[in-house]
């Protein structure tokens, strides 16, 4: 079994015992990030092509990456991107495959390291068919960190179309999924979600005086 395999919420919620919310606004204080122009550009050009092509490959391609490379620079790149890599954290509970993408509260480039702090799953189908298997990578991710000894408050994770994100937040054994979608116009929300979380682990490891 791998994360491809909880094509479910329900698989994922009776695999991991997880309590499942679902009527909950999780980011109504989290504030906006303004995209640069470089962003804007970017998207301007890609985003029709992105539709008439209208495949998984090119949504993550050409909307997605862009998105997660512009919240790197926000951050100084002090943050590490990994896009289709292997994650296995225990594969005799279906931990274990590739990740579409992976946000770290670290520098490095070459191997994931703690903390993991957001994983984002492409979809070119609609968002519900994803949300089982970012349910699972969320739950590698938390005992990733718990396995190097980075105790991180909560892990977050989005499924996207690339122009739909749905965030979800996981805390101990509690997963909640933000009742609000958000939409690639509305990409400073978007941006202000995926950075927020990722500054606070940065600060936190930096306080702690920990190298990042």
């Amino acid at each position: 079994m791998a994360y491809s395999e909880f094509t479910t919420i329900a698989k994922a919620r009776e695999t991991f015992n997880l309590t499942v919310e679902e009527k909950i606004h999780l980011f109504t204080e989290i504030e906006p990030i303004a995209p640069s122009d470089y962003l804007k550009i970017t998207l301007d050009e890609n985003l029709p092509l992105a539709n008439a092509i209208n495949t998984e490959k090119a949504r993550s391609e050409l909307i997605i990456t862009p998105v997660l490379l512009e919240v790197r620079r926000i951050l100084n790149f002090q943050i590490g991107f990994f896009s289709g890599t292997d994650f296995n954290v225990e594969a005799q509970v279906g931990l274990n495959g590739y990740c579409d993408y992976i946000l770290t509260a670290s520098r490095k480039m070459y191997e994931i390291r703690t903390p993991v702090v957001t994983l984002v799953e492409a979809k070119n189908e609609n968002i519900k068919g994803g949300l089982g298997q970012c349910m699972a990578e969320m739950v590698a991710a938390q005992i990733f960190n718990q396995q190097h000894d980075e105790e991180v408050p909560a892990i977050y994770g989005a499924v996207t179309t690339g122009t739909n994100w749905k965030f979800l937040k996981l805390i101990a054994e509690t997963i909640a999924i933000d009742l609000s979608d958000y939409y690639i116009k509305e990409v400073d929300d978007i941006l202000g979600i995926l950075a927020t979380p990722l500054r606070e682990a940065i600060d936190g490891r930096s306080n702690r005086g920990s190298r990042v």
